[in-house]
């Protein structure tokens, strides 16, 4: 059964998320993909959340998927139960997954029934395209190159993270030229698929505009 927790936010994915995939307390084997994180000025938010995940007791293991083939990420991922895809540049992140294989392999693995648990830009990559991460306000400025922007189409629906009350009028323009349905989310919330469906978890209300 395909499960993926698609967040905005890394404290609700990993205080909130990780225990709505089923997996019993203390056997999570994490595999924390953080190569999106090199696309940014600021990194520390990656020592936030690892701290916060040994805090926890959570079992994990970092890996920068940039410059690795195939076999290495097999290898890597062999005896990990959940693939944790941190936030960052969005195009960064996508370039490095289509050029080190990564697609296929997370493809291949979310089919066999391995949760995929994405942050920000680890959200938006599971979806058709990235094409989100240029609308707001302050998107990711640098593609890096990056031209197709194409997604990994696990879920059936865009993502918009992140949201504030002043992004209203930019996400209502380009929501209305997207041809995939879109579904937004603050920082509080998450969409979890598992068996076909996807719910809005989290606290408050889904936001539509």
């Amino acid at each position: 059964m395909k499960t993926l927790l698609l967040s905005s936010g890394g404290d609700f994915a990993i205080d909130h998320g990780l225990p709505l995939l089923g997996i019993p307390e203390g056997k999570i084997r994490l595999a924390y993909i953080t190569t999106a994180s090199k696309g940014e000025k600021d990194q520390g938010y990656i020592s936030y959340y690892t701290r916060k995940m040994d805090g926890l007791g959570i079992d994990y293991e970092e890996i920068d998927i940039e410059g690795k083939r195939v076999r290495d990420l097999k290898s890597f991922l062999a005896e990990k139960n959940v693939i944790y895809v941190e936030g960052g540049n969005t195009f960064y992140l996508m370039k490095a997954v289509r050029e080190s294989g990564f697609d296929a392999v997370v493809k291949g693995l979310v089919g066999k029934g391995i949760p995929y648990v994405g942050v920000s830009a680890g959200s938006y990559i599971a979806c058709p395209t990235i094409e989100m991460a240029t609308w707001k306000p302050n998107p990711d400025r640098n593609r890096y190159g990056l031209t197709d922007l194409s997604g990994l189409n696990l879920a059936p629906f865009m993502l918009s993270v992140h949201y504030r009350d002043e992004y209203k009028d930019i996400l209502k323009e380009n929501i209305s030229k997207c041809k995939y349905p879109v579904r937004i989310l603050t920082d509080e919330q998450a969409i979890l698929i598992r068996g076909g469906k996807a719910e809005l978890v989290g606290n408050k209300k889904e936001i539509t505009l």
